[in-house]
């Protein structure tokens, strides 16, 4: 019979390495970091990710991407998920215990109804989170309308939690 070993925060935390910002999330750079970054284990998710993740069904995947340099009192990090029809960037802060702080989409593709979003994000040295939406219908044969773009600004706090500039 297997010995099941715990696996311990810090060991989960050590799979998102330290990155210097800024750097930007689109469509393509998750393969960037399925490339860089060892997979999480099915134990890792189900301990550290399942209680925080309400949507997870047989089909969803994870990809670890970062965490942020220099935080005191909590850990941030950018964790890729794909599931059916749906491809998103989180960041997550936890305590120093491991205890979640916040969870923020921030970046993706999207089909909502008949049409797809796309968002890019930048995350630049001062934990500002700059993010633009295109909204791309269906029914117009893929083609992106500029009059449809949002565009945000979130900060991450020193606290770990994740506010709204715009």
């Amino acid at each position: 019979m297997d010995k099941v070993v715990n696996i311990t925060f810090q060991e989960f935390i050590q799979a998102f390495p330290e990155t210097e910002l800024p750097i930007d999330l689109t469509e393509d750079t998750q393969s960037i970091f399925s490339k860089e970054n060892k997979p999480l284990s099915k134990q890792m998710i189900e301990e550290f990710i399942v209680p925080i993740d309400d949507s997870i069904d047989e089909f969803t995947e994870y990809i670890p991407c970062f965490r942020f340099p220099r935080t005191k009192n909590f850990y941030a990090i950018v964790l890729w998920k794909a599931s059916l029809m749906n491809y998103e960037y989180f960041v997550i802060t936890f305590d120093k215990k491991g205890s979640l702080i916040e969870k923020k989409m921030v970046a993706g593709t999207q089909v909502k109804g008949d049409a797809l979003l796309r968002t890019v994000t930048t995350i630049k040295e001062d934990w500002t989170i700059a993010s633009v939406v295109g909204v791309v219908a269906a029914n117009d044969d893929l083609a992106y309308d500029p009059a449809t773009s949002l565009d945000s600004i979130l900060e991450l706090t020193q606290d770990g939690k994740i506010s709204i500039l715009t």
